[in-house]
C-alpha cells in the first residue's frame, strides 16, 4: 500500500477537479440555459458519466490516504486503515468484476490488431443518408452539401465500419452499404485501435470502473475524447461553421487524406491509455500476482 501524504492527494484532488470543470461548468451553465451542443453534450449525453462524478477525484486501489481524508468514507468502498484511509479491494463486487474482465478482454483483443485508417467517418454520413430533414438528429444544424449531395457521397464511398454502437445509429437503407455487420456480439472481433469511437470509448470504460482507477486516468480518457469528438463531427455532414468548427471535407480525396493523419495521432495517442486501462484491470482481477500497475 502507497501511502500518499495529505498535501500531495489534496493537491491532486484539486488539479483533477480544475482540469475537468474546464469542460463540466460549460455544459452546466448551457444546460441551465437550456442551450444545446452537437459536439459537446455528446461526452455528457451519449456517455453517461455525471459531471460531478468526473470532477471527483480517487486514487485507485492499494493508496492509503494519510491525514484528513475522512470525507471519502462517505463513498461506497472506502474504509478506515492503518495511517489513513482507503479503497477497499473487497469492494469489487463479482458484477464488477465482470466489467472489469469484459473491458481486459476487449482492449487487449483491439490493441493486438492494426489499425485501419480507411472508414474517413462515414457513420455520420450513413446516419443520415435518406432521411428527410426533419428527422436529421441534429436539425437545428444545416448539412453542409445538402441532402442530395450527402446522399450522394455514401452512394460514392466504401463503408467499413466495424463498431456497433455507430452502426446501430445507421438508417435502414445505410445498413446494407455497410461491408461489415458488427453486433454486440462481435464487439471483441472487430473493433480496431485506429476507430474513433473504440478510442473514445476509453473513457467509457474508464469511468464503469470508478472508483477502482485513479482519477487522472480517468480524466486523461475524457481529454482525450473531447478531441476526438471534434474530429468526429468536423468530418460529418454537418455544417458546424457558426460552432468554430471548420470542416474536415472527407467527400474530397484532400479531406479524406487530412482525416486519415488526424486518426492516425488519435490512434497513437490513445494506445497508452489503453494500456494503462489493461494494466489496470489486470491488476484489479488478479491482486496476488503482485506488481500492481503504477499509480498514475
Amino acid at each position: 500500500m502507497r501511502v500518499l501524504p495529505e498535501a500531495e492527494w489534496r493537491a491532486r484532488e484539486r488539479a483533477h477537479a480544475e482540469r475537468m470543470r474546464a469542460w463540466t461548468r460549460p455544459h452546466q451553465e448551457r444546460r441551465a440555459r437550456g442551450e444545446k451542443h452537437p459536439v459537446l453534450d455528446f461526452l455528457f449525453t451519449y456517455y453517461s458519466h455525471r459531471p460531478a462524478h468526473l470532477e471527483r477525484w480517487q486514487p485507485g486501489i492499494d493508496v492509503v490516504l494519510a491525514g484528513a481524508a475522512r470525507h471519502f468514507l462517505d463513498r461506497p468502498g472506502f474504509r478506515e486503515v492503518d495511517g489513513g484511509v482507503a479503497l477497499d479491494r473487497g469492494a469489487l463486487t463479482p458484477a464488477r468484476a465482470r466489467t472489469a474482465r469484459f473491458v481486459l478482454d476487449l482492449l487487449t483483443a483491439t490493441a493486438a490488431r492494426s489499425p485501419r485508417l480507411s472508414c474517413f467517418g462515414l457513420h455520420e454520413w450513413a446516419m443520415v443518408y435518406r432521411l428527410p430533414p426533419e428527422r436529421v438528429r441534429h436539425a437545428q444544424l444545416p448539412l453542409r452539401l445538402g441532402t442530395a449531395g450527402t446522399d450522394r457521397v455514401v452512394e460514392s464511398l466504401d463503408i467499413r465500419c466495424g463498431h456497433y454502437d455507430a452502426f446501430r445509429f445507421f438508417t435502414a437503407p445505410a445498413r446494407p452499404r455497410n461491408a461489415l455487420r458488427p453486433s454486440r456480439e462481435t464487439q471483441r472481433d472487430l473493433e480496431q485501435p485506429g476507430c474513433l469511437h473504440a478510442n473514445m470509448d476509453l473513457y467509457k470504460w474508464a469511468y464503469k470502473l470508478d472508483p477502482f482507477l485513479p482519477a487522472e486516468l480517468v480524466g486523461d480518457c475524457f481529454a482525450l475524447a473531447v478531441e476526438i469528438r471534434e474530429l468526429d463531427m468536423r468530418a460529418s455532414p454537418y455544417d458546424l461553421g457558426e460552432l468554430g468548427y471548420p470542416p474536415v471535407r472527407i467527400e474530397t480525396a484532400e479531406g479524406r487524406a487530412e482525416y486519415a493523419r488526424a486518426q492516425a495521432e488519435f490512434t497513437r495517442r490513445a494506445a497508452p491509455l489503453r494500456e494503462r486501462l489493461i494494466a489496470r484491470c489486470r491488476d484489479l482481477l488478479a491482486p496476488e500476482d503482485g506488481d500492481h500497475a503504477e499509480n498514475n
